[in-house]
C-alpha cells in the first residue's frame, strides 16, 4: 500500500507561536520541528513555488506575488496559471516514481491548468457588465458544483479584505476531507490562511492573538486527526513568519518628487503609467523592486533609496537572478529591503482625493502592488455598514458602483514579511517526523518527496 501525505501550510506559522494557545500544533512539534530561513522574497507565491519545485527563485521565475510585465508594460499580481512556475513539480516528480499516484492541490496558489489531479482554488466571476461573483475554481471542472453542493459556497469575504477570518480556512479545510472521502489523492496539499489576516491586521503582540491561534489549532488539530482515520500522515508547514511594523514607506512618492513617475489623470484620479515612468517600484510587504526604464539613473536611484529611512538593503537584481533566468526577466533592476519594523507601500499619489478610484476598494489585481490595508474598513466613516449595505443593494438592482470602505492610512498595518534576515523565532517551519535535515525553502522539495517514496 503506497504511503498517502497531506502537507498542511498554516500560514504564518512559526516557533514564536507555539505554545499553550495552539496545543495540538505544539504537541506535533515535540515530534519534530525545524525553522528555516525563508525564500526570498518571504511571501507566498514565491516560497510555495521554491517548496514545489525545489528550484531557486531565478530558476522557477516567481519573483513575488507579483511583478512588472515588460512586455505588456502592466503590474500583474496574483495571476493563477501553473504555467508561470517553470521546473518539474513535486506531484509530477511524484508521479514518475509512483505511477498512477495523484495530488490534490487545494489553494495552494497557481492552481489553474496544473498538472494536479483534483483542484480548488479562489476564482470569482466577473460578466460583462461589471459585476462581480465569489466562486471557485476546480479541477475536475464539475467538481465545483459537487463540492459546493455538499459545503455550500465558499465564504470569500473571509478569505481577504476586512472580513477576513476561520470561516475560509474551516471551508478549506472541509474541502480537504470531501476531496479525500471522493478521491483519496496520494498528496493532499492544504493552504489554511487565518493566521496570516490576524498577524498582519494587529501584529504578533496584540491581545486578540491567542484566541486566533486557538482557532486554528481546532482547525488543524481536527483535520490531522480526520485524515489520520483514513490512513493520511500529515506535516505542517508555513511560508514566512510575521514581524511586528510600525512604519509604512512609500517609494513611489519618493521617485514622484524627483520627476521620474509618469501619472495619467482621468476623470479627475490619478493613475501611475508603469510604462512611461522612467523609474517606479512594485511593493510586496517589505520587499520592493525597483524597475528602470532609463537605465542612466541607476545610480542615481540607488543612491536615494539608501538614504530614504526604513529602507535596510538596496541589492541588483542581477546579482539575486541573473540574465537569461526566468527571475531575471520578471525582477526589479533594484530591489529594495524594508527594516525590521517597516513596509513598503504602492501608494503614489500626493493628495488622497486624487487616489485612483481602486484604492479605497479591495481590488488585488488592479492596484500597482501588494496593499494590506484592505483587511481594514476606513475608520472615519460614520457609518460603515449602511455604505457596505447600500453597495450591495444596488448590486441586487443592477446599479454598478464601488465598495470604498478600504483607508488610505497604511499606519493602521501592525505586522508584515518579506525578509529573509529574520530570527529563527520568525522563520517559516516544518513540523514532521526528520523535519531536522531541511535547511531552506528549497530543501523542503526533497524532504516532501523523500516522505512520498
Amino acid at each position: 500500500m503506497e504511503k498517502r501525505l497531506a502537507v498542511i501550510n498554516v500560514v504564518g506559522l512559526s516557533k514564536s507561536l507555539l505554545g499553550p494557545e495552539m496545543p495540538r500544533i505544539t504537541k506535533m512539534a515535540e515530534a519534530g520541528v525545524t525553522s528555516f530561513p525563508p525564500a526570498f522574497p518571504a511571501v507566498t507565491c514565491t516560497a510555495q513555488s521554491s517548496y514545489l519545485t525545489g528550484k531557486t527563485v531565478g530558476q522557477h521565475g516567481v519573483v513575488g506575488n507579483g511583478w512588472y510585465d515588460r512586455d505588456d508594460a502592466e503590474v500583474k499580481f496574483w495571476k493563477q496559471s501553473n504555467h508561470l512556475v517553470k521546473g518539474e513539480k513535486l506531484w509530477d516528480a511524484m508521479k514518475r516514481r509512483h505511477p498512477g499516484a495523484t495530488c490534490a492541490k487545494l489553494f495552494w496558489w497557481y492552481n489553474m491548468y496544473s498538472t494536479a489531479d483534483y483542484t480548488i482554488t479562489p476564482r470569482p466571476m466577473y460578466p460583462a457588465d461589471g459585476r462581480k461573483f465569489f466562486d471557485v475554481y476546480t479541477q475536475p471542472m464539475e467538481m465545483r458544483e459537487e463540492v459546493k453542493a455538499d459545503l455550500g459556497a465558499f465564504p470569500f469575504p473571509a478569505f481577504w479584505g476586512p472580513r477576513a477570518g476561520i470561516a475560509s480556512s474551516q471551508w478549506i479545510a472541509d474541502s480537504a476531507r470531501w476531496v479525500e472521502k471522493k478521491h483519496q489523492p496520494t498528496l493532499s496539499l492544504i493552504y489554511l490562511p487565518h493566521l496570516d489576516y490576524c498577524l498582519q491586521k494587529e501584529g504578533p503582540d496584540h491581545s486578540s492573538i491567542p484566541q486566533e491561534k486557538a482557532a486554528i489549532d481546532q482547525v488543524v488539530g481536527t483535520l490531522v486527526d480526520d485524515l489520520a482515520k483514513a490512513g493520511v500522515e500529515s506535516v505542517l508547514l508555513s511560508e514566512y513568519g510575521i514581524s511586528k511594523v510600525d512604519q509604512p514607506v512609500h517609494l513611489n512618492r519618493v521617485f514622484r518628487e524627483q520627476g521620474w513617475l509618469a501619472i495619467k489623470k482621468e476623470l479627475g484620479r490619478e493613475l501611475l503609467d508603469c510604462g512611461a515612468s522612467q523609474v517606479f517600484a512594485v511593493a510586496d510587504h517589505q520587499v520592493a523592486h525597483v524597475y528602470l526604464n532609463d537605465d542612466t539613473l541607476k545610480e542615481e536611484v540607488r543612491s536615494l533609496l539608501e538614504q530614504q529611512g526604513g529602507v535596510e538593503e538596496v541589492l541588483n537584481g542581477v546579482d539575486l537572478w541573473p540574465e537569461g533566468t526566468s527571475g531575471g526577466e520578471r525582477g526589479g533592476d533594484l530591489v529594495v529591503v524594508a527594516k525590521e519594523n517597516t513596509w513598503f507601500t504602492y501608494y503614489y499619489w500626493e493628495e488622497d482625493t486624487k487616489a485612483p478610484d481602486f484604492a479605497r476598494t479591495i481590488d488585488i489585481h488592479r492596484k500597482p502592488g501588494y496593499d494590506p490595508v484592505e483587511l481594514f474598513i476606513d475608520p472615519e466613516l460614520s457609518f460603515p455598514m449602511l455604505k457596505v449595505a447600500s453597495f450591495l443593494m444596488k448590486k441586487k438592482l443592477g446599479i454598478r458602483g464601488l465598495m470604498e470602505v478600504i483607508p488610505l492610512d497604511a499606519k493602521l498595518v501592525k505586522g508584515s514579511h518579506g525578509r529573509s534576515a529574520v530570527s529563527e523565532q520568525e522563520q517559516p517551519v516544518l513540523i514532521g517526523p526528520g523535519a531536522a535535515q531541511v535547511d531552506s525553502a528549497e530543501g523542503v522539495f526533497y524532504y516532501l518527496l523523500d516522505q512520498l517514496i
